[in-house]
């Protein structure tokens, strides 16, 4: 997921039993003073559309750069807004107010985007079926970002103790919505809103307070908890390759600086030179940016991250919006905000007619682009495409075009990504741990290296590996860089099968389809002899000898996570591991719709390192490991145990 910011608010961290007072301020540095900028019209005869670019005013008194894009002849039509951070004028492409720079006063466009007479090749391909239908887009610069006005903070929380600024993006959502159904007369008053990611988290902020014209809403790959499973962290470990995110986003108002790689163009050699993430950031003057410090400051699931897990806030909140949760089953960067919140409400749905769950085979942020295939996986058409035109655009019409008819919306829609098609569901998952016809069922680690369906009975204690933290498991073949980044999910787990440092477990070829749809639940018994220590487990799907070239022997990773084991008893208050005294470590998966088809096989992989994506645990137990010191790193031989009343096992979310 330029001119320097006006630092000025500061936000004092209090009142939370799993916090220490902590001072933040605007995260991006020094001083900023915005130009002052008048309301444009841009109007050219030959154009099929008109653009206004206002600053909107918020309850606060500061303006946000907002670009408006009217289909000429348009009249009582909805509107389709997105906040974001990522530059409105380019997401608009042709805004004509300028916007200052550093250096001069222009606007910053999309890649190789022209000014074009029609507004169907003005927007993305993402827009396509709003232009179609002769809506209103408009995309606006979150505050503090690009041509908006005030400070900027990361997806900040409400307002509260870890956000004094007074302001948030449930108020400010709130207040463009309301200038936007009055000063828009070609409107018909009502407001949907969507985005992906980051502007997928000012969607669901919006959700919290929601203005009476927003009517529908697609939250899409929200960012909804950084330290569970979003951006940041995942069950503790930290993003490791988000560091350069940070620089990017927080360094300046707009533009793209990003950390030199002057070590190797091999990240895994990279991060691996600078050592711990704190010595990455220090090397590149990450300690003059607020954020950072904020992220340094706060590695355990304290009230500074509490205060922002928003699929948790969610529960509290009435449903009031139509709101349809979009993901991706191999999302590489926000995995857990679309399915959590949807969890998070769904007992509120009682008539099925408010709460929607979308799940395509998609890479994260691929609902706006093109969706035929996934690294060497084609799929049924555009799935993309599809779900645009025939899911989403009916469900928003429904809410937002004046007898517009019903829309047929599954309450689930899931890609089935075996059988190459789409599944629509009453609910999700289908399967549970008790009490319904289709039940989890646990599938065992055994000593020889086999998964069982059958509990060990054997004397066979234990498998060990030795895990070393100056040769961790790259994530990536080596060199790794950006260009698998948006497949790595989908990649064939044959580059670290063998490895001494991964375990792995595996069936026989199956005679039956085995048919998964919900969650996976690790539950490892492993012990370290260190008294810290990571555990990556990846379910996989390996490929029989006689399919296509392409996929013959392929090992396909259908959910993989990392856990942080120092958080294994509680994610506010870390614990140290007893040398080598096996303790239970269980976490869930993400989500899998997908059969084992006969002949294939199920593999499970145990490793304690997924690098450079995730930063190294050094094995050693300290007390913040974005600062752990060379002399921390430490080898230590891990053991998954298979002991009668002390068996490793995946719950898997077979249905019958």
């Amino acid at each position: 997921m330029k001119l320097h910011g006006l630092a000025v608010a500061a936000i004092f961290a209090a009142g939370c039993a799993f916090a220490q007072t902590t001072e933040i301020h605007n995260d991006i540095p020094a001083s900023f003073t915005p130009p002052k900028q008048q309301a444009e019209t841009v109007i050219k005869p030959e154009w099929d559309y008109i653009k206004r670019v206002e600053m909107v005013p918020m309850r606060d008194g500061t303006k946000l750069y907002t670009v408006i894009v009217i289909p000429k002849g348009a009249k009582n039509v909805p509107i389709i807004l997105t906040r974001t951070p990522y530059n409105a004028a380019s997401r608009a492409a042709a805004a004509r107010t300028p916007i200052a720079t550093g250096n001069a006063a222009s606007p910053e466009r999309g890649a190789g985007k022209q000014d074009s007479a029609h507004m169907i090749d003005e927007l993305g391909l993402a827009d396509e079926v709003f232009v179609n239908a002769g809506w209103i887009r408009v995309y606006q610069d979150v505050r503090g970002k690009y041509g908006s006005e005030g400070p900027y903070l990361m997806t900040p929380p409400q307002v509260g103790p870890y956000n004094a600024t007074g302001a948030d993006d449930t108020m400010d959502a709130y207040d463009t919505i309301d200038w936007l159904v009055k000063h828009v007369p070609e409107s018909n008053g009502r407001v949907g809103m969507l985005g992906s990611s980051y502007e997928g988290y000012t969607v669901q902020m919006a959700l919290l307070n929601p203005h009476p014209a927003l009517k529908v809403a697609l939250p899409e790959s929200p960012m909804t908890d950084g330290w569970m499973g979003d951006d940041w962290f995942h069950y503790g470990a930290f993003r490791e390759t988000m560091l350069d995110y940070i620089i990017g986003q927080t360094n300046q108002r707009g533009g793209a600086y990003r950390a030199p790689k002057h070590i190797s163009e091999d990240q895994y050699t990279t991060f691996l030179h600078y050592g711990a993430s704190g010595d990455y950031a220090r090397a590149n003057g990450m300690d003059q940016l607020p954020y950072w410090k904020t992220v340094e400051s706060h590695p355990a699931y304290d009230g500074f991250w509490q205060a922002q897990a928003l699929d948790k806030i969610s529960i509290e909140k009435p449903l009031t919006v139509p709101t349809m949760w979009l993901q991706g089953l191999w999302d590489q960067e926000d995995m857990w905000g679309a399915i959590h919140s949807y969890r998070a409400t769904e007992p509120k749905d009682k008539n099925n007619s408010m709460n929607y769950l979308v799940m395509g085979p998609w890479f994260h942020s691929q609902v706006n682009r093109e969706g035929r295939a996934l690294g060497p996986f084609v799929w049924d058409g555009d799935t993309t495409q599809y779900f645009r035109r025939e899911i989403m655009m009916p469900f928003f019409s429904q809410y937002l075009v004046d007898d517009a008819p019903k829309a047929n919306t599954p309450p689930v829609l899931i890609y089935n990504t075996s059988a190459n098609h789409w599944d629509r569901f009453d609910k999700w998952p289908l399967s549970c741990d008790n009490g319904c016809e289709h039940s989890a069922k646990p599938i065992y680690l055994t000593a020889n290296g086999t998964l069982s369906w059958d509990a060990p009975k054997g004397s066979e204690q234990y498998t060990a590996y030795t895990s070393d933290p100056a040769k961790p498991v790259p994530y990536l073949p080596r060199p790794v860089s950006e260009d698998h980044w948006r497949t790595w999910l989908v990649t064939d787990q044959r580059f670290v099968d063998g490895r001494p440092d991964v375990l792995t477990f595996v069936t026989e070829p199956l005679k039956e389809p085995l048919r998964l749809s919900g969650t996976p639940v690790v539950n490892l018994m492993a012990s370290t002899s260190g008294t810290d220590s990571d555990f990556a487990v990846k379910l996989i799907d390996v490929y029989p000898e006689n399919v296509s070239d392409e996929l013959k022997g392929y090992e396909l990773p259908l959910s993989l996570d990392i856990f942080r084991a120092r958080y294994r008893k509680s994610f506010e208050k870390p614990e140290a591991f007893k040398p080598n005294e096996p303790e239970l470590v269980k976490f869930d998966l993400p989500q899998v719709n997908h059969t084992f088809e006969r002949g294939h096989r199920i593999m499970v992989q145990v490793q304690s390192t997924l690098f450079p994506l995730y930063d190294r645990n050094p094995q050693t137990f300290v007390p913040n490991i974005f600062d752990a010191k060379p002399e921390d790193y430490k080898k230590a031989e891990q053991r998954i145990w298979h002991q009668p009343g002390k068996a490793s096992f995946i719950q898997l979310p077979v249905v019958k």
